[in-house]
């Protein structure tokens, strides 16, 4: 992937990236501070599993007579599978494999196609190994696991409910809002029932000031997520790290809360990003494919550059968007025929109700109230349009325009190349 020059910074945007001419602008990158990848990533991967935090070894925990659940992400996830499963399935040759099956940690998004699944995990074991996409929606596929403290039934996909042993796969980066991927997130949201989600999705919870990036320790969204995944027992965690280039930096394997909790403090070290004061004018990315496939993803990329734009500022966002919005929820619609940002979200806050899709709607909302947003993308502009974001041509061309605008050429622009893998904040008084 090229690289960025002194005239030029390079944005994630797609499988290619995107070109940004920075000349002439005051213009402040922003990025996670870049790991390089581990020298040996399948000898790391075994040290990792046959010396887990906190759990025996992976190979001994699973006896040749049970079944095993394996969740995984979905497409619009960058896991390397291809890559991890066959050496996940390596240390569980043991097990015959008509008693595995992968469970495709869907939540509320579409089903992944048996292309997307064999080029997620490779295809050889897409052909010799049982995939399940999870439906959120479809009760013959659920079974009920428990009733959350939070006073909701939750139902999971029955593949894990009924399997001897449960294995969650997947990695940590910045969460807008649970705080942290990774984690019991494989299993709530990723494999529960619609109603579940709803209830964890809720307008107050959304909106609680803790449930944003970074933050473990009194997020209403992630105590939902831990009191979920709890509610049946998890053998084992398979969490990685990765950087920019998608090699993996680290392995956080065994124990859930414990290996999680410890991906958590590794990633946040990382990508937390401190500035003095906030911009008016930042440029941001959805840290491009698979991240940026549509914009219900893309929200996130814009949710980071919210945390350092002043109030009545500019996010100009570069996302391709080559899947739509998508259509797998009430997004879409939300967005398409809702009124003005304040408007819906009055009319979001006053529902007795959440319906699906509503907490990305609402976290858009929530920066549409405070600042103006400008989108780079496949998208058709009259639909862009119509969501209340400015369809634009040239992403130096409109910060050119906005810089016009202020009448103030020198005017401080903030850039996310990679999106939500950087947190950045605003320093507080004391510093």
């Amino acid at each position: 992937m090229p690289r960025d020059t002194t005239a030029s910074v390079f944005l994630d945007y797609g499988k290619h990236g995107l070109a940004l001419n920075i000349e002439g602008l005051n213009a402040t990158i922003l990025r996670p501070q870049f790991v390089p990848g581990l020298p040996d990533e399948h000898q790391a991967f075994l040290d990792a599993v046959r010396r887990p935090i906190a759990a025996p070894p992976l190979r001994e925990l699973i006896s040749a007579t049970e079944t095993v659940a394996i969740v995984i992400p979905d497409i619009t996830r960058a896991l390397p599978g291809d890559r991890l499963y066959p050496w996940i399935l390596q240390e569980l040759g043991h097990v015959p494999k008509d008693q595995i099956t992968f469970v495709v940690g869907t939540g509320t998004h579409r089903a992944n196609t048996a292309d997307e699944i064999a080029a997620m995990a490779g295809s050889e074991v897409a052909h010799n190994y049982r995939f399940v996409n999870h439906d959120a929606r479809d009760p013959t596929t659920l079974q009920f696991a428990g009733r959350s403290p939070y006073g909701y039934d939750v139902y999971f996909n029955a593949n894990f409910v009924q399997a001897d042993r449960r294995i969650l796969v997947g990695f940590v980066e910045p969460h807008f809002m649970a705080g942290f991927s990774g984690g019991y997130k494989a299993v709530f949201p990723g494999i529960a029932d619609l109603e579940a989600i709803l209830h964890y999705h809720s307008f107050s919870h959304i909106a609680h000031p803790k449930s944003t990036w970074g933050i473990l320790e009194g997020n209403p969204t992630q105590g939902q997520v831990r009191a979920g995944g709890r509610l049946l027992p998890v053998d084992f965690l398979i969490n990685i790290t990765l950087n920019t280039d998608r090699s993996i930096t680290g392995y956080f394997c065994g124990d859930v809360e414990r290996a999680h909790t410890l991906a958590c403090r590794f990633s946040r070290d990382l990508a937390m990003a401190k500035v003095d004061a906030p911009f008016p004018i930042v440029v941001t990315t959805n840290s491009g494919y698979p991240l940026d496939l549509n914009l219900y993803q893309t929200v996130k990329g814009m949710t980071a550059a919210h945390a350092i734009t002043r109030p009545g500022g500019l996010i100009v966002t570069a996302a391709r968007c080559n899947d739509g919005f998508p259509d797998h929820g009430a997004f879409k619609h939300q967005l398409l025929q809702g009124p003005a940002p304040n408007q819906a979200w009055d009319t979001l806050r006053l529902r007795s109700h959440c319906e699906p899709d509503q907490w990305q709607t609402q976290k858009l909302l929530q920066i549409q109230r405070m600042c103006r947003v400008q989108l780079y993308s496949d998208l058709d502009p009259e639909l862009v349009k119509h969501a209340h974001i400015d369809p634009i041509t040239d992403v130096r061309t409109a910060i050119d325009c906005e810089l016009s605008h202020l009448g103030h050429q020198a005017a401080p622009v903030a850039i996310l190349p990679e999106g939500p893998l950087t947190i950045p904040y605003v320093r507080d008084a004391s510093g």
